[in-house]
Order: structure tokens, then C-alpha cells, then sequence
């Protein structure tokens, strides 16, 4: 078997997808997923892969708006994972005005133990990853490329017919599309896109369709 599989999870007050992968080695194997932004919920997210007999392994960000990181301080309390993220997002996962969760009357905010740099390549949990930063929605937004598996943790970059707002602090229209269209439209257009709110789609889907990328 030997295979990457994923699954997903919608938490929060904004409907956000958290992602789980890992690499299924058969039958009364070990399992160890990479979650990827633990929305909400961190307690519910441990008990949910406990339950599938899967261990949390690794928590990766794509940025560091409270949307995607709420759960994180509770999922790390139960997984003793270390938590990564793009070097360039540390002022705004630090910040609670500029990941707004000020706004929503939290305080929320997000040490990594791991920093990680433009087009590096990492292997955690048995799964090798390439990094994209992506900035425009945020400074320091970052995508998430497994070849193996074909697909792409897009967060909120890109999505199915649309791309991330840029209307919050940092952001920039102009630097969003110019990142999806040198980073990720490269990649092969039967790509799997696994974005931060909504359905997937692909890169070839995006490349013909998406109306903010023309």
C-alpha cells in the first residue's frame, strides 16, 4: 500500500479547511498525519484522528490569520509536534491587531518551532513537501506542493474561482496574482488544489477559469 492519503475538516465561525496527510503503510502500520492549519477546535481535531488511529505527527501553517490557527495551541498541547511555518509570516502570527483575532475579541497568537524558507524542501511525517511562499493575502503566506501525491495545500492563495482577499493588513492584489502565476500555475495543471475555504479544483481548472487571474 504504502500510499499518501488526506482528509479534511471544516471548523470555525468561517468554515475553514484543515487538513490531515499522511501516508498509509498498511494494515497495522503506524499512521502519522501532517495537519495543515488547525482552524478551531484542537481537541476535537486529536480525538478525531485518534479515533482513525492516526497520530499527529507535525503542524504546518499556510499563514497566520486566527481562522487557521485557533486550534493550534491546544492540538500542539496533546501532539507535542512542533509547529512550522514561512519565515516571513512570524509578525503576523506574533501579532493578534494583524492576524485578526483582535477584531473577533481574542487574543490569539502562534510561536513556530520552525521557520521555513522559499522553495524548500522538507520531509515530515514521511511525506517530502516543497515550500512556495505566496504573499498577497498575506506578507508571508505560504503553499504547500507533495509531488507525490499531486497536490497542493493552497490555503488562502487560491481557490476555486476566486483567490484570497487583500483587503487586510499587509495585503496586495497585485502581489497575489503575481505569486500564483510564477509559483503555482508552473505546476503540472492536473494538480490537485486543496484551498483554505471551499472545494478543490486543479491548476489547469484555475489556469482556464479563474476570472481573477486572466
Amino acid at each position: 500500500m504504502n500510499e499518501i492519503k488526506s482528509g479534511r475538516m471544516v471548523l470555525g465561525s468561517v468554515s475553514t479547511n484543515c487538513y490531515f496527510i499522511y501516508r498509509d503503510k498498511g494494515e497495522g502500520q503506524p499512521k502519522e498525519a501532517i495537519v495543515f492549519d488547525p482552524a478551531d477546535h484542537g481537541a476535537d481535531i486529536f480525538r478525531a484522528l485518534k479515533d482513525m488511529d492516526i497520530s499527529v505527527g507535525a503542524i504546518v501553517l499556510t499563514h497566520g490569520h486566527f481562522d487557521h490557527i485557533l486550534g493550534v495551541a491546544k492540538l500542539r498541547q496533546l501532539s507535542h509536534c512542533k509547529i512550522y511555518a514561512g519565515a516571513d509570516e512570524v509578525e503576523l502570527l506574533s501579532d493578534e491587531h494583524k492576524n485578526l483575532s483582535g477584531s473577533y475579541g481574542l487574543v490569539v497568537t502562534v510561536t513556530p518551532d520552525e521557520l521555513l524558507r522559499d522553495d524548500e524542501e522538507i520531509e515530515l511525517c514521511g511525506i517530502k513537501l516543497k515550500t512556495f511562499f505566496t504573499p498577497g493575502h498575506t506578507p508571508g503566506g505560504c503553499c504547500f506542493y507533495i509531488e507525490e501525491a499531486g497536490l497542493l495545500i493552497s490555503g488562502d492563495t487560491l481557490f476555486e474561482g476566486s483567490v484570497g482577499r487583500t483587503d487586510f493588513p499587509g495585503g496586495s492584489m497585485g502581489t497575489l496574482v503575481e505569486s500564483v502565476k510564477t509559483k503555482l500555475f508552473p505546476l503540472p495543471d492536473d494538480t490537485k488544489v486543496y484551498p483554505g475555504h471551499g472545494g478543490t479544483t486543479t491548476i489547469g481548472d484555475e489556469k482556464k477559469f479563474n476570472p481573477f487571474l486572466a
